[in-house]
């Protein structure tokens, strides 16, 4: 594995990654392997954050991208709000099947470069590992270190055969790359997909904001649940 370290980089917002090492032919920036995470009490979504009396959550950002894009750009600005809750989970930038290589590295990057400058503030950050297609394979399991907790989501991604059989596949993929002893999932656990899996790592499922707001509702109504 190549590594390079350098305090610039593309224009990507560079003060994200001074001080980082960059990893493999797509130069993704790596993740400090620190000790200050925890498997989430809960997750809320970064949209909710800022009015959420309960901090002891960890931050996601699996939403449309247009919701969360403000924290690529501007990622100081949310210092002080993140720095409120037990951590974060790295952003999920859209990766699609057939998606351009370059966007898929771009995308990426900007999960790990987040990361790597909230790690530096102090948050404890669990990565989010997103894939597309095989073609992603090279890229997005880069600067993460193997053997530590890992974040991944179901949620809009398993809804035809094909995005459920290639998720199958990174899935399998992600634990040869990164051997993850305790996985979290955003979203439902299906048989079919999970099953040969869940005696490789510790899985701890939490339901997205659709199903919460769902059971909500049932419970409202006063059916059972």
């Amino acid at each position: 594995m190549r590594i390079r370290k350098t305090i610039f980089d593309d224009g990507f917002q560079a003060y994200l990654t001074e001080g980082a090492a960059f990893v493999g032919e797509a130069e993704i920036p790596m993740l400090m392997d620190l000790d200050n995470v925890q498997v989430p009490k809960d997750m809320i979504p970064f949209g909710k954050a800022s009015k959420c009396p309960d901090k002891r959550k960890y931050v996601h950002f699996y939403m449309h991208d247009k919701e969360f894009s403000r924290v690529l750009t501007a990622t100081k600005k949310y210092l002080d709000l993140l720095k409120l809750y037990d951590g974060v989970i790295t952003p999920d930038c859209t990766m699609m099947i057939g998606q351009s290589k370059c966007l898929l590295e771009a995308n990426t990057y900007m999960n790990r470069a987040v990361g790597f400058y909230l790690q530096r503030h102090g948050i404890p950050v669990i990565p989010n590992i997103r894939w597309s297609d095989e073609r992603s394979f090279d890229c997005c399991f880069l600067g993460v270190t193997k053997g530590r907790m890992v974040s991944v989501s179901t949620h809009g991604c398993i809804e035809t055969k094909e995005q459920r059989e290639m998720f199958r596949i990174g899935l399998g993929a992600m634990f040869e790359a990164l051997h993850p002893p305790v996985v979290l999932v955003h979203g439902s656990m299906p048989d079919d997909i999970f099953s040969e899996y869940l005696g490789q790592a510790e899985f701890h499922r939490y339901a997205s904001q659709i199903e919460r707001v769902h059971k909500k509702k049932v419970l409202e109504n006063g059916d059972c649940i």
